[in-house]
């Protein structure tokens, strides 16, 4: 045990669990138990990350759901790295003239008319099976959505976080088209340990195991859906739903000291956090935890963010040359702009987000870092009620200025701060990881990646030390630094000294630093698996 500087006691042991055959990790314990319930029977990593991703849209809704989108990064057996973008692009009806002529100078961020982007995760689910497959997974998609259907149709205990952000969100989303039926029961903010049922997303789920997750955009369930979202006024349709893929891309890659780290590239802002560590290993930093450790990544951070909010935007518009930006010869002239005792003025404009990752490993060397989303909590608010499907809101990164990086335009892919992380050591361990948390994710990655990796700090140990964040998440109008209170008191002192503007939290553990998570292939052969102790999941392995 260790003490805060008002004396409260602390402790960053959090155990990571072993296994021999396949690990899951994810920010609720029922998620991993659904992935490692598959791996005992015999399905592989990317159907396990599948089964996952199914119940936890289920039990943490106010974090995801088959309403928003999703991203995989996937590492074969052969050393290959693969990427599905499964991003939503805006509706054929979604244009700018149009939200001006209803008197908006900015995009809503919570009704109908925010729910103007084609939810692309179960797309993405689909286009994951086929790697499944394709290694020779044999599990049934019934199967893999079992526990998910269960879940949604017995009930589960509503978290102590959702219950938090109901509370929290309740007068905004109250009157949204279906919100108040699927989590206000009564009228009332649900308590911690309530038990939510969802039958509607029940059936819904049950309907795509035996019909195949395509009728979510060509079935039945995309007839429901879009008349559902034409009846409360969005704009999205059923030629929407029919026109959308998700897609395979060339992932980002970076070498950081002895690793290559892989990231998603834009429309998300998975440049950013490849830039992070890619700078931050240029700086020389010798040590976890003190003073240049904190500073390098921050300095980084704000670096790397000032070239993502210039180029980040949909993939088939960025203004860049991504491998120039990644090439050593402009990270080392960014790296070397860097104060190493100074730091450089902020803010800048933040992004949020609410997310969710997990990750999957097995023995056969598939490794699995997967990320979904509905940006804010509960995303738009709308419950669709013949389906039971919650819309995501992630149109609300676009913006009404037609001279923008990211216009709102039919059939563009909007901001996203989404970005799964995957990492191949020299010594050949393989490490998946990730984080929610909007403008936070890059910032926990890059402290969850250096500590273990760079700084050999255990695992489940360098996600549960205390973290940092630059900018605004959760909702919060805060744009300066802010740290956990678990801090060396020297070492926020020194900060402050070289000119941060930092807030120190009240939290040892705070919910504003996102929930991170990780596996790792051992090169023994052994999986490791640990989540955030500030979420209310785990790692289970078999």
């Amino acid at each position: 045990m260790a003490e805060t500087a008002d004396g409260r006691t602390y402790d960053d042991v959090n155990e990571s669990v072993h296994a021999s055959t396949g690990i899951v990790a994810a920010p609720h314990h029922l998620a991993a138990e659904a992935g490692r319930d598959v791996l005992a029977e015999g399905g592989n990593a990317v159907e396990a990350a599948l089964a996952a991703a199914a119940a936890i849209a289920v039990v943490y809704p106010h974090m995801n759901h088959l309403g928003g989108d999703g991203f995989w990064l996937v590492r074969e057996p052969s050393g290959k790295a693969r990427y599905i973008e499964a991003c939503g692009f805006a509706a054929g009806g979604a244009t700018i003239s149009h939200y001006r002529d209803l008197g908006y100078d900015a995009l809503p961020t919570r009704g109908p008319l925010a729910a103007l982007t084609v939810p692309g995760a179960v797309s993405g689910w689909a286009a994951a099976g086929a790697i499944a497959r394709a290694h020779g997974g044999r599990m049934s998609l019934p199967r893999l959505l079992e526990r998910a259907v269960h879940h949604a149709r017995e009930g589960v205990p509503v978290s102590a976080s959702q219950a938090r952000l109901s509370a929290e969100k309740k007068a905004e989303l109250e009157n949204v088209p279906g919100f108040a039926d699927a989590f206000l029961p009564g009228g009332k903010v649900p308590e911690a340990g309530t038990i939510q049922r969802q039958a509607r997303l029940a059936d819904t789920l049950d309907h795509l195991g035996r019909a195949g997750l395509r009728d979510f955009y060509e079935g039945d369930v995309s007839r429901e859906l879009a008349a559902d979202l034409e009846r409360i006024g969005s704009p999205l349709r059923r030629s929407d739903l029919a026109a959308f893929a998700a897609v395979e891309r060339a992932p980002l890659k970076v070498k950081v000291d002895a690793a290559t780290v892989y990231n998603a590239p834009p429309p998300t802002q998975g440049l950013a956090s490849l830039l992070i560590l890619a700078l931050f290993s240029r700086l020389g930093v010798k040590r976890a935890e003190g003073f240049e450790h904190l500073h390098g990544l921050i300095e980084s951070t704000k670096r790397a963010f000032m070239i993502r909010d210039r180029v980040v935007c949909d993939f088939d518009h960025v203004p860049e040359d991504l491998a120039a930006i990644l090439a050593d010869a402009r990270l080392d002239q960014e790296a070397a702009a860097i104060d190493a005792r100074r730091a450089l003025p902020w803010p800048r404009p933040a992004k949020k987000g609410d997310t969710i990752w997990l990750g999957a490993a097995d023995k056969s060397g598939l490794a699995v870092s997967y990320i979904q989303s509905i940006f804010f909590e509960f995303g738009s608010g709308c419950v669709l009620p013949a389906t039971g499907v919650l819309m995501q809101n992630r149109g609300a990164s676009f913006s009404l200025d037609p001279k923008a990086l990211n216009p709102l335009k039919p059939g563009r892919r909007p901001f996203h701060t989404l970005n799964p992380a995957l990492a191949v050591r020299g010594d050949g361990r393989v490490m998946a990881y990730g984080t929610m948390g909007g403008e936070g994710q890059p910032q926990t990655q890059a402290a969850v990646f250096s500590r273990h990796a760079l700084f050999g700090v255990p695992l489940g140990e360098a996600i549960a030390r205390p973290r940092w964040l630059l900018g605004r998440t959760w909702g919060s109008t805060v744009t300066n630094l802010r740290l956990e209170s678990r801090f060396d008191p020297e070492v926020v002192d020194a900060l402050a000294r070289a000119g941060h503007d930092l807030e120190v939290l009240g939290e040892p553990f705070s919910d504003t630093m996102g929930h991170a998570g990780a596996v790792v292939i051992h090169t023994d052969g052994h999986l490791e698996g640990a989540h955030d102790p500030r979420a209310d999941g785990g790692a289970a392995g078999v």
